[in-house]
């Protein structure tokens, strides 16, 4: 249970610190390289919260 907290406080900070940088540089490309990074996380966080 701990493990699955740490994942999504993880996450979080995660979507915090790339959001930051979408909203400062407002670039495009920040914008999908950042969209494709926190999607793949989310994707991986979930794929491993089966185990």
């Amino acid at each position: 249970m701990l493990d699955r907290v740490l994942a999504l406080f993880a996450f979080v900070v995660l979507c915090i610190f790339l959001g930051v940088l979408v909203f400062k540089l407002q670039r495009l490309d920040i914008t999908i390289v950042t969209a494709l990074a926190v999607l793949l996380a989310g994707w991986d966080m979930l794929g491993s919260k089966k185990s």
